[in-house]
């Protein structure tokens, strides 16, 4: 498309599609030119979507750019979690861990993998939900998808784990039920091996906004079981090693 990419028409049209459970293609929206102009529409779409919560996915772009975006609806599995279920809704089991320091915008020294554990005050079994609004996710804008939260959908909380999960828990044993059915039954694989790449990654990235990374803050670390679509609504049960997880995805 030629036409100029407006963030704030974008971030309007992004919540109006969400909030009607429905996806376009991506050749029907103007592009981001930009990271800048991605992220200027993300903010403004977290701000339609009346977002609160201090709790953050982390990636990396492509081409190698650190990105995050806020998760929502976010809650917490002790109070009886359940999420909004739309058709393409897709499940990731994932860690995520919470800051007990700031983790500031650095010049000099990069962080090392070491330091960004020391800022860990705890680790959790979490769960994300995906659907975009774009019909192809990133596959074809990644910018796009980044304006769109990067797909997120919900995000669940679930018990707190050791925090030496995140050195281990490559390959531990991890079964997920849904609505009765088993979606997956397997050894616990994040895409980079390492659950905290993606997090070191995003504190060594000098554009970030220095108000990210503070103390208290979540961030999910990516999925251990791949993206599984979620055909029905249903309940979700989550066994990883000898920790569980159990919430509903519900017809919204």
């Amino acid at each position: 498309m030629t036409e100029t990419f407006d963030p704030r028409t974008v971030a309007t049209r992004l919540h109006g599609l969400r909030q009607a459970g429905r996806q376009e293609a991506t050749d029907s929206f103007p592009l981001p030119g930009d990271f800048h102009q991605a992220m200027e529409a993300q903010n403004l779409l977290a701000a339609t979507d009346g977002i609160a919560s201090n709790a953050w996915k982390v990636t990396v772009s492509p081409q190698g750019q650190a990105v995050t975006a806020p998760l929502h609806p976010y809650a917490e599995a002790v109070s009886g979690a359940d999420i909004p279920w739309y058709p393409g809704l897709k499940f990731e089991t994932e860690i995520a861990v919470r800051l007990a320091s700031d983790l500031p915008v650095r010049t000099g020294v990069p962080y090392s993998r070491a330091d960004v554990v020391e800022a860990i005050s705890a680790v959790h079994l979490g769960a994300e939900l995906l659907v975009s609004a774009v019909r192809e996710s990133g596959s074809v804008s990644f910018l796009l998808f980044v304006a769109d939260r990067l797909g997120n959908s919900g995000y669940v909380l679930g018990p707190k784990l050791e925090k030496s999960v995140v050195d281990t828990v490559a390959g531990a044993p991890l079964k997920v039920t849904h609505a009765g059915h088993t979606i997956y039954d397997g050894p616990a694989q994040h895409p980079k091996g390492d659950v905290l790449t993606w997090l070191v990654d995003y504190a060594n990235d000098g554009l970030r906004p220095e108000t990210s990374l503070k103390a208290g803050a979540l961030i999910t670390t990516g999925t251990l079981s791949g993206a599984i679509e979620l055909t029905e609504p249903g309940a979700i049960d989550i066994e990883l090693g000898n920790s569980r997880l159990s919430f509903s995805v519900s017809k919204a």
